[in-house]
């Protein structure tokens, strides 16, 4: 990141680390200075640094300063999107992270939840976007929320229905404003980290939420030209008449901010994540973020107001954003009953007249919902069997619980599985 040059450095296990430059960063800077708080040590004429870690405390608010080469002062640090995957895949071979690496392959579909409810529109989202898509799918899911059933259950429920998935995480930082509500932190990991919380090796992802069934096949999105903008949006639908009166866009603040440009919904939106990456599209959101969320009256839908006043911002943090085929996103309470026929999503929008439940809609709205809901509830059932069968067979029966102290099995895991059974 700009700010500071702030870095968050995933430890998976304690030992010996190495810290060195790679890609364009190599031929521009040189190690200077490392504090650790108990002083400074050199490191001119050094290519790296040996770091000791036994714990957090070790690394947490330490600087590793560096200094421009001589002759490259004015050049910049950007990597341009078609090297970042070289260094990423650099990046990926010194820390020996197999898991990092991109699936070239893959549809990647990245998602957030939180809760039982949402947790169970998630697998409900998964099985539409796997039976419908023509080539592999990899999730990427934000680990910093889901319950410790969902995660033990995954595995098993990725091998039933032939995806690939990995959990990430990012911790919000210190100097960045944060949100009170689990749910406007949740919308903040929806757009505030996408240059980071990902591996430089994965080009495009695309963002769904949790309580969205897919028809159409996301191949043709995750490979959809949008013109160099860095990610791209479904403009709300303005078919659905009776419905005028909450549409706020259309008149105030907005309708003067964004003069003849639609607003978006952030329901769904596909990431070019090279580009994103190279105008430094996520320095300029969070710098735009930071100025606006001083205020309490401003971005009240945070991961939806962002994207949008980033795009007819002022021109030093401005972000560009295209506009998807309105039937990419298909939702009751805005769009109109014909529009659906060529919906290739269908979101479960709150509706501010009717205030329905999310359940009650998705069984009304969405035919298929109610046999996905079958099939996932029947796949956890399965998957939740064999984590207690392991559990048991590692630990006795129930009443020897605790006595075997060599158990690889969570029993907080276990309990929760027994409490959603």
């Amino acid at each position: 990141m700009e700010n500071l040059g702030y870095y968050q450095f995933k430890v998976s296990h304690p030992g010996l680390w190495r810290l060195s430059l790679a890609g364009k960063a190599a031929s521009i800077f040189e190690l200077d200075q490392y504090s650790d708080g108990r002083g400074n040590v050199s490191l001119k004429g050094k290519d790296s640094l040996v770091l000791y870690v036994d714990s957090l405390k070790d690394v947490e608010g330490n600087m590793l300063r560096l200094s421009r080469k001589k002759g490259m002062e004015e050049v910049s640090i950007v990597e341009p999107a078609d090297e970042q995957k070289a260094v990423g895949e650099e990046t990926c071979s010194a820390t020996g992270d197999s898991s990092c690496g991109a699936d070239e392959d893959s549809i990647n579909v990245f998602s957030v939840a939180s809760g039982h409810l949402y947790e169970r529109f998630l697998k409900i989202m998964i099985l539409s976007v796997t039976k419908n898509a023509s080539k592999p799918v990899k999730f990427w899911l934000l680990k910093n929320y889901l319950s410790p059933g969902f995660k033990s259950m995954l595995p098993l429920f990725a091998a039933e229905r032939g995806f690939k998935y990995e959990l990430v995480t990012y911790q919000w930082p210190d100097w960045l404003r944060v949100q009170e509500e689990k749910q406007r932190t949740l919308w903040g990991y929806k757009i505030l980290f996408l240059d980071v919380l990902f591996p430089m090796t994965l080009k495009r992802v695309i963002f769904i939420d949790s309580d969205q069934v897919v028809r159409g096949d996301l191949k043709e999105l995750h490979e959809m030209d949008i013109n160099g903008a860095p990610y791209a949006y479904t403009p709300f639908c303005d078919s659905r008449k009776e419905i005028d009166g909450f549409r706020f866009w259309k008149s105030g603040f907005w309708k003067e901010h964004l003069g003849n440009k639609p607003y978006h919904i952030s329901a769904l939106y596909l990431v070019d994540l090279a580009r994103f990456r190279e105008i430094r599209a996520g320095d300029r959101l969070r710098q735009t973020y930071q100025q606006l969320s001083g205020d309490p009256h401003s971005l009240s839908n945070l991961d939806q107001d962002l994207p949008n006043y980033a795009s007819s911002g002022p021109a030093d943090s401005r972000v560009p954003l295209h506009s998807l085929p309105k039937e990419w996103l298909w939702c009751e309470t805005w769009c109109d009953d014909e529009s659906k026929k060529k919906a290739k999503t269908i979101d479960l929008c709150n509706n501010p007249m009717t205030k329905e439940p999310k359940l009650d809609s998705a069984v009304r709205i969405i035919a298929e919902w109610s046999s996905y809901d079958e099939e996932a509830t029947n796949i956890t059932v399965r998957a939740y069997g064999k984590i207690l069968r392991d559990f048991e067979s590692k630990t006795g029966p129930s009443d020897q619980k605790g006595k075997n102290d060599k158990s690889t099995v969570d029993e907080s895991d276990a309990e929760e599985v027994n409490e959603e059974l």
